[in-house]
C-alpha cells in the first residue's frame, strides 16, 4: 500500500506531522480565537470563575502571610525588653489576636467595610451595605459603614468573608504596635479594654476613610485633589494609626522608672534578648510581602513583581542607613537600631509601592531608616517620652513619611481609575501637586484624629481602672506580679 505524503508543504519542504498533543492545542487555540459567539459566551463566565478563584486564593495565603507577622512583632517586642517582664510582653501580643479578631467581627468592620458594595477582583456579585455620609457643597462625603456587623449579611459570600479576613489581619497589626511603645508598665485589665477600643471603633473609623470609601479617598473626585487620599497597603491607615495610638499611650503612662535621671541624665534600659528581636524582625520581613503584593487583591496583576521588588528594596536602604549613621556617629554598629532601620523601611514603602519605581523604594527606605534614627533621639531626648522598641518612630513617623513619600514619587506607571478618578496615581514630582495636598490632608487628619481620640481613650480609662501598674510591680517585674508566671523560672 503506497503511503501518502503528507499534505502541509512549504516551500517545497515537507513540514512534519503534527502530533496529537499539538493538532489538539492547535484546535484549543483556534476555538478560542475564533470560535463562534456561542462558543465564548459559555466560556466567558468559566474563565472569569477561574480568575475569581485565583484572586480568592491569593488574598487568604496573603492574609495568613501577614498573619504570621504576629509571631515576628511578639518576639521583636519581647526581645527589646527586659527578662522580668517578657510573658507580659509576649500575652500582649497574643491575646490582642483574639481581642481585635473578635471586636472587628462584632463592629470593626461594618464600621470600615459596610459601604463597599462588592470586590470586583473576587467576584462580581454585590453584597449588602450602607454608608453613613454627609452632603456638603453638593459632594457625599462617606463618614462611616452601617452594614455587615458580625458578618450576618455577608455569611454566604466567599469574596467578603475572604476580605475580612485580610481586613482583620491588617487591623491586628495596628493594634499590636501600641503594645512596644508601651510595654513594661502598662496594666494588663487596661490593654484589654484598649484591645477593643482599637478594633472596634478607632481603626475602623480612619480605614472607613481611606478604604471604605470614606471622605478621604472622595478628595479626588470631589475637590480634585489627585485621586484623593492613597494608600496602597496602609502606611497611614495601618502604622501611623497604631504608632500614634501607642504615642498617646506612652505619654500618658509616662517613663518607666529609671529612665530619666536627675540632671537629665536618661538611663539605660537594655531588653534581654537581642537574637529574639532579630529572628522577629525577619519574620515581619517576610510576612510583609503579603502585606504589600497582597494588597493587590489580585494574583492576577502583573504589578505585584514591583510591589515585591519595592518592599524589598526599601527594607534594605532603611536598615544600611540607620547601621552606617549610627556607625560613624558612634563608631560601632547599632543592630538593634539596624532591625528598627529596616522595619521603618517597610513601613514607608507600604503606601507607595504600587505606584513608585525601584530607585525611588531604594530613597524612600534610605530616609525612612534617618528618620527612625532622629525619631528616636528626639522623642527620648527633648521630649523624654519612653517608647522601649521604638514604635512610635518606626511606625507613626515613617508611617507619615510613607504616605507623603507616594505624593512625591508616584510615577503614573499605575492606578487608573484609583478612587473613582480617571488616569494613573501621580505625585509632585511627577506632575501632579494635588496629589500630594491630598496626602498631606490624610497624614494631618491621622495625626489630629487618632492621637485626639486615643487622648480621649485613656484619660478615660485613667479615671476608672488606671493604666499603669503600681511601682512594687514594676520594681518586680510585670510577669511575676502582673501575669503570675515567669519566662525565665529559677530552678
Amino acid at each position: 500500500m503506497m503511503r501518502l505524503r503528507h499534505p502541509f508543504v512549504h516551500f517545497g519542504a515537507r513540514r512534519p506531522p503534527l502530533r496529537p498533543i499539538g493538532v489538539l492545542a492547535a484546535a484549543g487555540i483556534f476555538l478560542l480565537t475564533s470560535g463562534s459567539a456561542r462558543a465564548q459566551a459559555v466560556r466567558a463566565p468559566e474563565l472569569g470563575g477561574l480568575l475569581n478563584s485565583l484572586n480568592l486564593a491569593w488574598v487568604l495565603i496573603a492574609g495568613f502571610l501577614v498573619m504570621f507577622m504576629q509571631a515576628g512583632f511578639a518576639m521583636l517586642e519581647t526581645g527589646f525588653t527586659r527578662a522580668k517582664n517578657a510573658v507580659n510582653t509576649m500575652a500582649m501580643n497574643f491575646i490582642i489576636y483574639p481581642i481585635g479578631l473578635i471586636g472587628f467581627w462584632l463592629t470593626g468592620y461594618g464600621f470600615m467595610m459596610g459601604g463597599v458594595h462588592a470586590w470586583p477582583a473576587l467576584g462580581i456579585a454585590e453584597v449588602p451595605h450602607r454608608e453613613l455620609a454627609l452632603t456638603i457643597g453638593g459632594h457625599r462625603w462617606g463618614v462611616l459603614g452601617l452594614a455587615k456587623f458580625g458578618l450576618v449579611s455577608v455569611s454566604h459570600d466567599p469574596a467578603s468573608l475572604a476580605m475580612f479576613l485580610f481586613a482583620v489581619v491588617f487591623m491586628d497589626t495596628a493594634a499590636t504596635i501600641p503594645t512596644g511603645a508601651m510595654a513594661e508598665r502598662w496594666k494588663f485589665s487596661a490593654f484589654f479594654v484598649y484591645g477593643f477600643f482599637m478594633s472596634m471603633f478607632l481603626y475602623p473609623l480612619y480605614g472607613n476613610w481611606v478604604w471604605g470609601g470614606g471622605w478621604l479617598s472622595q478628595l479626588g473626585a470631589n475637590l480634585g485633589l489627585g485621586h484623593g487620599h492613597v494608600d496602597f497597603a496602609g502606611s497611614s491607615v495601618v502604622h501611623m494609626t497604631g504608632g500614634f495610638a501607642g504615642l498617646a499611650g506612652a505619654i500618658m503612662l509616662g517613663p518607666r522608672i529609671g529612665k530619666f535621671r536627675r540632671g537629665g541624665a536618661i538611663g539605660l534600659l537594655p531588653g534581654h534578648n537581642l537574637p529574639m528581636a532579630v529572628i522577629g524582625t525577619l519574620i515581619l520581613a517576610f510576612g510583609w510581602f503579603g502585606f504589600n503584593a497582597g494588597s493587590s487583591l489580585a494574583a492576577s496583576d502583573p504589578r505585584i513583581g514591583v510591589i515585591a521588588v519595592n518592599t524589598m528594596l526599601a527594607s534594605a536602604g532603611g536598615s544600611l542607613a540607620a547601621i552606617l549613621y549610627l556607625w560613624e556617629r558612634h563608631n560601632r554598629p547599632d543592630l538593634a537600631m539596624a532591625c528598627n532601620g529596616l522595619i521603618g523601611g517597610l513601613v514607608a514603602i507600604t503606601a507607595p509601592c504600587a505606584f513608585v519605581t525601584p530607585a525611588a523604594a531604594v530613597m524612600i527606605g534610605v530616609v525612612a531608616g534617618l528618620i527612625v534614627v532622629g525619631s528616636v533621639l528626639e522623642l527620648e531626648r527633648r521630649f523624654h517620652v519612653d517608647d522601649p522598641v521604638g514604635a512610635i518612630s518606626v511606625h507613626g513617623v515613617a508611617g507619615a513619611w510613607g504616605a507623603l513619600a507616594l505624593g512625591l514619587f508616584a510615577d503614573g506607571s499605575y492606578g487608573d481609575g484609583w478612587n473613582g478618578v480617571a488616569g494613573p496615581v501621580r505625585g509632585l514630582l511627577y506632575g501632579d501637586p494635588g496629589q500630594f495636598v491630598a496626602q498631606l490632608i490624610g497624614v494631618s487628619v491621622n495625626l489630629v484624629v487618632v492621637l485626639g481620640l486615643s487622648f480621649a481613650f485613656f484619660m478615660l480609662v485613667e479615671r476608672t481602672i488606671g493604666n499603669r501598674v503600681i511601682a512594687e510591680v514594676e520594681w518586680s517585674g510585670l510577669d511575676a506580679l502582673e501575669m503570675g508566671s515567669e519566662a525565665y523560672p529559677t530552678v
